[in-house]
């Protein structure tokens, strides 16, 4: 309803945080505040959709503390899950007014908390946002990702392919020593460096691969250096799904995710999976067999046919 206020709740991470992006851009004009872990606070800079932002880390009884005093505060009219956790759902509920969240929610008690839920008969969960989005009151799906700028942080080639070599679960990564073998295939047919981005936590694994470009920085540094790259070579993590938010072309590597779920949003960046690959979301603490078997050949391939084709000697 326009002129409602809204709370929404999406925590984390980032690239979940950027699948609501567009849910929440076809909400009816109101006032929207957003709750979300800190660290991606970021990722709402600027957003023309989002008027306040409360950030709430979990981890810190103060942060927490301070969470809960600003929603009390507020007077919501309607409140929207779309992380479907306990902790989300204790959020919207301090939050108050008309709740609403999916109707087989990731943890099932957070379903206590919700007045009206949404079955979502979509895949992708970009689309399963919408749905929840139009039961609270959307009339318009508005495929609209408003990433903030970014900003410059360190060095970067004139023309490079990006790549970010790891995800919140190792069994989603794609073997690091496959990125030195990258970078010399794409230096060899197409002369651009690989350029690899990562926090700084990650700088002394990158720095023992030859012939990558590191580059280590901040989210405004990794929208930044997306915003630049000729192509992105991506698995599934948040820097895929900014590319794919940002239209970037490229590759993804799945592996015991499921693309049509979680696979980038848009069709501009193609998705590798290896044949007999099994969904399974399991966090394991290894790199699952389905992305082992993903070869440099079929990468280099997917490139040369979707990001640079003209490029290639």
């Amino acid at each position: 309803m326009e002129g409602s206020s809204y709370l929404v709740v999406r925590m984390g991470a980032m690239g979940d945080v950027i699948h609501t992006l567009p849910a929440v851009a076809s909400l009816p004009k109101g006032h929207v505040t957003w709750v979300v872990d800190p660290k991606w606070a970021v990722l709402l800079e600027g957003n023309p959709y989002v008027g306040e932002v409360i950030p709430l880390n979990r981890k810190q009884w103060g942060s927490v503390s301070a969470a809960w005093s600003r929603l009390r505060e507020k007077r919501f009219d309607v409140t929207i899950d779309f992380q479907g956790l306990i902790k989300s759902a204790i959020a919207a509920r301090i939050g108050g007014g008309r709740i609403f969240g999916f109707a087989q929610p990731r943890e099932a008690a957070a379903k206590l908390a919700y007045a009206v839920t949404c079955q979502p008969r979509h895949a992708h969960v970009v689309d399963q946002n919408l749905e929840l989005a139009r039961v609270a009151g959307a009339t318009d799906a508005r495929i609209e990702f408003p990433i903030p700028g970014g900003a410059a942080e360190g060095e970067l080639p004139e023309d490079f392919v990006l790549a970010c070599p790891f995800a919140g679960w190792p069994s989603k990564e794609w073997p690091l020593e496959n990125y030195a073998a990258l970078a010399a295939a794409l230096e060899r047919q197409t002369g651009l460096p690989l350029v690899l981005n990562a926090h700084p936590a990650a700088e002394a694994s990158l720095r023992q691969l030859k012939g990558v470009r590191v580059h280590i920085s901040s989210i405004k540094g990794l929208i930044d250096a997306t915003r630049r790259a000729r192509a992105v070579v991506g698995i599934d993590s948040g820097p895929l799904h900014l590319a794919a938010a940002l239209g970037k072309p490229g590759v993804a590597l799945f592996g015991p995710t499921d693309p049509a779920r979680n696979g980038p949003y848009g069709g501009a960046i193609p998705v590798l999976r290896a044949p007999g690959a099994v969904t399974s979301y399991k966090r394991g603490p290894s790199i699952d067999d389905s992305m082992k078997r993903i070869g440099i050949g079929e990468v280099m391939e997917a490139l040369e046919a979707n990001a640079f084709s003209e490029t290639i000697r």
